[in-house]
């Protein structure tokens, strides 16, 4: 397979995951970080660090809203519940936090 290719490939398995979490909005960052040690925040710094890497200057906010599909806070607003306790202490319980 050639590097074009893979590439092409990466791409659309990114976007499908990203679709996927969009879709998926009962379920929190809180839990993605709890269960799989990354959450869509994660997802849009590394998308921003890859731009930025890559000399395409993009921010945190811009970075977030490809990730979300809508703007931030706009995200957390509609979808976003406080985290059980349990939950709080499960992430307070890892480390390293980044």
């Amino acid at each position: 397979m050639g590097e074009a290719r893979r590439t092409e490939l990466e791409a659309a398995a990114f976007r499908r995951l990203r679709d996927h979490l969009r879709e998926r909005t009962d379920v929190q960052n809180i839990d993605l970080m709890n269960l799989a040690g990354f959450c869509r925040n994660c997802l849009s710094r590394w998308y921003q660090e890859a731009a930025n890497e890559r000399g395409e200057a993009m921010s945190k906010e811009t970075a977030r809203q490809i990730v979300y599909g809508m703007p931030y806070d706009e995200w957390r607003e509609r979808h976003q519940s406080e985290a059980s306790p349990e939950g709080q202490a499960s992430f307070a319980a890892r480390e390293p936090h980044e």
